[in-house]
C-alpha cells in the first residue's frame, strides 16, 4: 500500500477529524535531530529506522550506527570509547561489537511538531524513568469551540498497557 492510499483510508475512519501532511520530506537533514549525524539525513519528520537498545541485545559497532549508540555506551553506561576511524575500542580494547547492560525507551511527545522528545536528545535508560502514567487527567482539543475544547469522554480514564 502506497502513502496516499494508506492516508486516504486513515481520512476516510469515522473518528479522524484531521489530518497534517508530513512537511520535511525524506533525506532532509537536520542538524538539531538526534544523533546530530549529516550521513543519517534523518528530520523530524522522517526519522530512522532506528534500533532502539535492549537490556542483553549485542549490536554490531558500524561507521553507521556509532553516532547513535555512543551516548548510550558512555554516558549511561559508563564506559570509554575511542574511534579511531573504523576501529572501535571499548574500555582500551579493540571490538566489533557491543552489548547493552539495561533497557532503553524512544520517547514520543504528544504534540508531535511541538514536542522537544527522543528525535532531539536521544534514547532514555530505563534507570533514568521514576514514574508511569496511570490515568488522562486533561484531554484538550485546539480546534474545539469554547464548550468542546475539553474533550471530557476522556478525562480521569485509566491508561492500559499491554504488559500490565
Amino acid at each position: 500500500m502506497s502513502n496516499s492510499e494508506a492516508a486516504a483510508n486513515l481520512k476516510a475512519l469515522p473518528n479522524v477529524s484531521n489530518m497534517q501532511v508530513m512537511t520535511m520530506p525524506d533525506g532532509q537533514y537536520e542538524d538539531y535531530i538526534y544523533p546530530f549525524d549529516p550521513q543519517l539525513k534523518w528530520n523530524m519528520d522522517n526519522y530512522g529506522p532506528i534500533y532502539i537498545p535492549k537490556k542483553g541485545a549485542t549490536i554490531t559497532l558500524t561507521s553507521n550506527n556509532i553516532n547513535i549508540y555512543k551516548r548510550v555506551i558512555t554516558t549511561y553506561e559508563g564506559h570509554q570509547l575511542e574511534i579511531e576511524g573504523t576501529t572501535y575500542k571499548i574500555d582500551g580494547k579493540v571490538t566489533t561489537s557491543y552489548t547493552f547492560q539495561q533497557d532503553y525507551f524512544f520517547m514520543m511527545g504528544d504534540n508531535r511538531h511541538n514536542s522537544a522528545d527522543s528525535r532531539y536528545w536521544g534514547f532514555v535508560p530505563e534507570d533514568h524513568i521514576v514514574g508511569k502514567a496511570v490515568f488522562i487527567w486533561m484531554s484538550w482539543d485546539t480546534n474545539g469551540s469554547f464548550f468542546s475544547k475539553i474533550r471530557w469522554s476522556r478525562l480521569m480514564n485509566l491508561i492500559h498497557y499491554n504488559n500490565d
